[in-house]
């Protein structure tokens, strides 16, 4: 029970009308029109973001961003590239033990993953390049630059926006009733954020191709490649995603909450990149094998580390369902609903 109250509430025995004392409820007209303006805010708020996404979307599509897609094979790739992480993420949705997930909102997550995608690119580039100088001493330790792009750039931008594809919609239905949907809504949001990317990099890959080179083998390494690099964005946001649904069931430390999600997602993912960028190619150089089987051993390795981690969270949050509901007999989703108010 929540003891956050005016002293006058507290002494009151319930004689006293608290109105604009202590209390608050929507009872003239002026309280409507400003219940309405602010609903209409928050919606507008919500619909300029989306608004905004979209027409980033369509100026990388008149710019020639993905003018490639237009050929079936560039599109085969594209679907290819992204079925480690759809697995992975059907997989997550299967492993919950609450109830399923509905097929609409999971598609809305996954399109506002492609969408919000965008905020991530302007911000990488826009902001990216001078952190990067300024990280590495102005050009004197280019190592330290690139630390500082993964780590306060990429890592904690692209899970935000991940993150944000959530909170949008998702977060708000009523069928966003246990931690561990977060989970599955953020590995969502993370396969379509790995949707847009491939098909960007895969694209902007192919665009390069001299005139005569085999289409088909160019596309199909770049693909491979980006297969691989998919499912972390399902991983990293999926560990954000399962701490927004904890902050959801715990409204007044929901702050610390998120943060704690984006920081873990967000070190993860930024050690992979540097990991990636740094590690891959030196030990390749040093033991002479080739680069590609030093990057597969080394994700194999990375993403199987992280996706045991999550999969054992998960574990934990269904077993301890499973003990409450052979105990309680009631869903303890639905428990917590009664219990604890969601604050939007």
């Amino acid at each position: 029970m929540d003891d956050r109250r005016d002293p006058v509430e507290s002494m009151d025995d319930g004689s006293m009308d608290l109105h604009e004392i202590s209390e608050w409820e929507v009872r003239s007209g002026f309280d409507r029109f400003a219940q309405r303006l602010y609903h209409a805010a928050v919606v507008g708020l919500r619909w300029t973001v989306i608004v905004v996404a979209v027409l980033i979307l369509g100026f990388q599509v008149v710019l020639g961003g993905f003018g490639l897609l237009v050929d079936p094979r560039v599109g085969i790739f594209v679907a290819l590239s992204i079925v480690p992480a759809f697995v992975l993420a059907a997989y997550l949705w299967r492993a919950d033990v609450t109830t399923s997930e509905p097929l609409e909102i999971l598609v809305v997550t996954f399109l506002l993953g492609i969408l919000f995608a965008n905020f991530a690119g302007i911000l990488n580039d826009t902001v990216g390049r001078y952190v990067q100088v300024v990280g590495s001493g102005f050009g004197l330790i280019p190592i330290l630059g690139l630390l500082a792009f993964y780590f306060v750039v990429v890592g904690p931008v692209e899970e935000a926006v991940k993150l944000l594809a959530v909170r949008m919609y998702a977060y708000r239905s009523p069928k966003f009733d246990a931690v561990i949907d977060g989970a599955v809504y953020g590995a969502v949001a993370g396969l379509g954020f790995a949707t847009i990317e491939n098909a960007l990099y895969i694209t902007t890959s192919l665009e390069t191709v001299a005139p005569g080179m085999n289409l088909l083998r160019a596309g199909s390494d770049i693909a491979t490649v980006r297969a691989l690099a998919g499912p972390g964005h399902v991983i990293y946001s999926a560990f954000a995603g399962y701490y927004l649904g904890l902050a959801k069931f715990n409204p007044d430390d929901a702050g610390p909450i998120v943060v704690k999600g984006l920081l873990i997602a967000t070190i993860v993912h930024a050690t992979y990149n540097t990991s990636a960028t740094v590690l891959v190619p030196i030990v390749a150089e040093a033991t002479a094998v080739d680069s590609f089987l030093v990057f597969l051993g080394f994700v194999v390795l990375y993403d199987g580390l992280f996706i045991y981690l999550l999969l054992r969270k998960l574990s934990r949050y269904n077993d301890a369902y499973r003990q409450a509901d052979r105990t309680g007999g009631a869903d303890p989703a639905e428990t917590a609903n009664q219990d604890r108010p969601v604050r939007d």
